[in-house]
């Protein structure tokens, strides 16, 4: 099963390309985790905006369910961002 989820959020703090990168590189290393993969998707050129894509691949969708909300509620419970939209999707 692999599931997939795209969440929008906003960096307030950041003002410029170079902070939000900071904020964006601590963030994902946060969301290290096996079975699990993060990168930004878009508004690379935006400074206070960006799209974290979430994907868990696992035999079980529960398992998969499990680490993407583990990872939206890290998203979440930062105080840097703002998560202003989730979208998730099965895509196997």
């Amino acid at each position: 099963m692999i599931l997939y989820a795209e969440v929008e959020c906003m960096i307030y703090d950041a003002q410029s390309l170079k902070e939000k990168r900071s904020v964006l590189k601590r963030i994902l290393h946060q969301l290290d985790e096996p079975n699990l993969a993060a990168a930004e998707l878009d508004f690379q050129d935006l400074w206070q905006r960006t799209m974290i894509g979430v994907t868990s691949i696992s035999q079980s969708s529960i398992q998969c369910e499990r680490l993407i909300d583990q990872a939206i509620h890290k998203l979440d419970h930062e105080s840097t961002i703002e998560v202003t939209n989730i979208h998730k999707q099965w895509l196997g």
